[in-house]
């Protein structure tokens, strides 16, 4: 992972959700391309198009959508051959018109301070076998259905590891693999994304561990992720803050 020694010391609130939003666009259209999906990228989103196992996701870009620029979200969903995820962090879509679910979840901002070492062994993921042990936690942990059969490298392609300022990391113990997560540092700021631990490793502290080995690797940069309800007290533990709510529609 490589740090930026111009990126800025710190995350306002009110600009967390752009932040948030340029780098969940850069997480997922390094995924698309290394699986070979295709990827559009307009002024106001970005969207990754892929298969019936894979699905699609769109992620908007500027809270201020044209009604042309809807109409082509609209388009992307309606036209999607698998699972459909469209993230929204400024709020400004609305979708009901569709058959999807809605919730909300918050952009959360961790400003530049020390970050204190895992307290078990973690992996900076460099070689197929570790990718596809995270590619595997995360599968169970998120409830992934539509990857199984499990295919190797279909969720965490190898060319992944490739792309500039993604980094997975895997927690073990005794040399079992137990947590999982997927960082990415870009435009000075560095998120999370996938943190999951398998259902038989619960409550071990892998999800710290994976997250703090990445948090010590960004070094001085302030971070954001999107938080789910049960990740939000680790995340707040961590130093994290909310900033403001993220709205997210996905295929039923």
């Amino acid at each position: 992972m490589t740090n930026d020694p111009d990126g800025p010391d710190r995350v306002e609130l009110a600009d967390a959700p752009t932040r948030q939003a340029r780098n969940s666009a850069t997480f997922w259209a390094a995924t698309g391309s290394s699986r070979g999906d295709e990827v559009v990228r307009q002024r106001a989103y970005v969207a990754v198009v892929g298969s019936a196992r894979t699905g699609s996701r769109v992620l908007i870009q500027e809270p201020d959508l044209t009604a042309s620029e809807c109409a082509e979200v609209l388009d992307l969903v309606r036209g999607a051959s698998g699972p459909m995820t469209v993230e929204d962090p400024f709020s400004a879509l609305d979708l009901g018109e569709l058959d999807l679910r809605s919730w909300q979840m918050p952009v959360m901002v961790r400003q530049v301070s020390p970050a204190v070492a895992p307290a078990m062994d973690v992996v900076r993921v460099g070689d197929d076998t570790d990718l596809q042990a995270a590619e595997r936690i995360v599968i169970d942990s998120f409830d992934l259905t539509s990857f199984e059969p499990y295919r190797a490298g279909e969720l965490f392609p190898p060319a992944l590891l490739e792309q500039p300022g993604v980094d997975v990391y895997v927690a073990t113990v005794e040399g079992q693999p137990v947590g999982a997560c997927v960082a990415v540092v870009a435009d000075g700021l560095g998120s999370h994304y996938w943190v999951g631990t398998p259902s038989a490793s619960r409550s071990r502290g892998a999800g710290r561990a994976v997250m703090a080995a990445s948090l010590v690797d960004m070094g001085g940069l302030p971070a954001t992720l999107t938080a789910s309800r049960l990740g939000r007290p680790l995340y707040e533990s961590l130093g994290y803050e909310l900033a403001s709510p993220s709205t997210w529609w996905a295929s039923r």
